[in-house]
């Protein structure tokens, strides 16, 4: 085991009651662990929630943070993604403001190349909508951020699946 800090990744399924969202939090931030995202939904079956949890943690921190997960009664399954194939994907909004004809002409160049959708458009404004990894999105975030001044970022933290092949985020 490393005390090195890596990304790492938990889908959990749990019961769809109320609070229990606020008690899975709770866990990380009573322990003062770094959630990085979670996004939670339910799944074919009404009564079960999966949320798709992101840390930044060592080794002995993310066995820790497992075990506390197994040990909650609302937790019907942990799930390592940490190394499993898996297909992973982010929702994230970026909207750019204050922008001229040409460089309105940029961002759908722009977002034909990150394969991502403009799904508004106004007179110096244009709303992108990305479904990519989380890398894919800060490269355009950075990409948006050196080329235009009046940037606005909503994101949405990322879901993942479990691979049926072998292929990996």
């Amino acid at each position: 085991m490393t005390s090195e800090l890596k990304d790492r990744w938990i889908a959990l399924y749990v019961e769809n009651e109320p609070g229990v969202l606020a008690k899975i939090s709770g866990l990380f931030s009573g322990k003062a662990y770094n959630l990085k995202s979670l996004t939670v939904g339910t799944t074919e079956e009404n009564d079960v929630s999966r949320m798709t949890i992101s840390s930044s943690c060592n080794d002995i921190t993310f066995e820790q943070i497992k075990k506390q997960l197994n040990r909650m009664v609302e937790v019907i399954k942990v799930i390592d993604l940490t190394d499993t194939p898996v297909h992973m994907k982010e929702l994230m909004y970026a909207k750019v403001r204050h922008l001229s004809d040409w460089e309105k002409e940029d961002i759908f160049r722009i977002a034909q190349v990150f394969s991502t959708d403009v799904v508004d458009i106004g007179e110096d404004s244009v709303l992108l909508e990305c479904k990519l990894t989380e890398r894919r999105n800060n490269e355009l975030i950075r990409l948006l951020k050196k080329h235009f001044k009046h940037v606005e970022i909503v994101r949405g933290g990322s879901v993942a699946i479990e691979s049926i092949s072998t292929s990996c985020r």
